[in-house]
């Protein structure tokens, strides 16, 4: 919930938090206070600690209130409009849509009041799955609902929402333990479980609560149970799956991507040939000559060697320079020049 109004001589709050907190005035998360004329002095303050709430001010008799915007695009009250929200009315409306049902209750568009909590306690005392599409409800199952409907929220209205007021048999008492060990179950053992639904936390008891339609999930399973067997064949009446013939665009693809392998095959196999020899009848395996492109042939190469050996003859060894001898007068000199400076340089 979101959004309470607080008066500064009267405690108007039922929803205490667990600490007990200073009375101070303007109280915490206030949007805006609104100031009385007469006698005592009280004024009013808009709390909203989640800025959820909005607040309209309209120029009309508080009478005619519903019948300005935006309470008159709402649906019928389940307390105030029980001539309109009737067990007919509310069986054409649920069968009207395909939405989880609780969904279509939380819709204000559609019935006015129920919120997230009552809606839970509503489908409770229904015996209805909150995820059950509204339009698979049976006749029997409307009629209790529209039964839980109205009689939850008459409660509700007449009590001020005071849970200590509520019967003890309500799911209400017994819904606020999600993720606390032990904690998430009713006085008879019954196991509360949450799900979300229409984008809220739904609590629910699986044992009372049972799918007798189908749900979002159940649906989807069926749509891919049919088209796996569209894929795989036919199913016939006795219940044997016809062999669906492929179509014709699928074999020559596959003709396609075979007919590469082969040609690799092919040229593999002529290739292997070809390095071998001529492999035909009882005729002998010529040696078919080495490709010039592949490497030199064996005359030239020798040939390539030997002139590259003879010019590396061709070429006086390296030798060191005398000691003494710097490197410029090491250029100029002769060999003969060269080996009588070692020999004066050793003597």
């Amino acid at each position: 919930m979101s959004g309470w109004m607080k008066f500064s001589n009267d405690d108007s709050s039922y929803y205490k938090p667990t600490k007990e907190e200073e009375v101070a005035w303007p109280p915490k998360y206030w949007k805006f206070i609104l100031q009385t004329k007469e006698e005592p002095k009280d004024e009013v303050a808009f709390v909203d600690p989640r800025r959820l709430g909005r607040i309209r001010l309209l120029d009309c008799a508080a009478d005619a209130i519903r019948q300005n915007t935006p309470l008159k695009e709402n649906g019928p009250d389940p307390v105030i409009d029980k001539d309109i929200l009737t067990e007919e009315w509310l069986v054409a409306k649920m069968r009207s849509k395909k939405v989880p049902v609780k969904a279509l209750l939380l819709d204000q568009a559609n019935i006015s009041g129920v919120g997230n909590w009552v809606g839970d306690e509503v489908l409770y005392h229904a015996k209805i799955h909150p995820e059950q599409y509204s339009n698979t409800l049976t006749d029997a199952q409307l009629s209790q609902l529209h039964t839980s409907l109205r009689h939850i929220c008459t409660i509700a209205v007449e009590t001020l929402a005071d849970s200590t007021k509520f019967p003890e048999d309500w799911l209400m008492k017994y819904r606020w333990g999600k993720g606390k060990k032990d904690q998430n179950k009713l006085p008879n053992g019954e196991k509360i479980v949450y799900i979300k639904v229409g984008g809220r936390t739904s609590a629910v008891v699986p044992s009372v609560q049972k799918k007798t339609g189908p749900v979002a999930g159940d649906v989807k399973e069926e749509n891919d149970e049919e088209s796996d067997a569209d894929e795989d064949g036919n199913v016939t009446g006795d219940g044997h799956k016809e062999a669906k013939p492929k179509s014709a665009k699928k074999g020559r693809g596959k003709q396609k991507k075979e007919a590469p392998k082969a040609k690799a095959e092919e040229k593999s196999e002529e290739g292997d040939a070809a390095e071998n020899g001529n492999e035909t009848g009882d005729e002998p395996i010529e040696e078919k000559p080495k490709s010039a492109k592949k490497g030199r042939p064996a005359e030239k190469r020798k040939a390539a060697d030997g002139d590259i050996a003879s010019e590396s003859m061709k070429k006086e060894p390296a030798t060191k320079k005398a000691k003494g001898v710097t490197k410029a007068e090491d250029k100029g000199l002769t060999p003969d020049r060269r080996r009588s400076s070692r020999n004066s340089a050793k003597g």
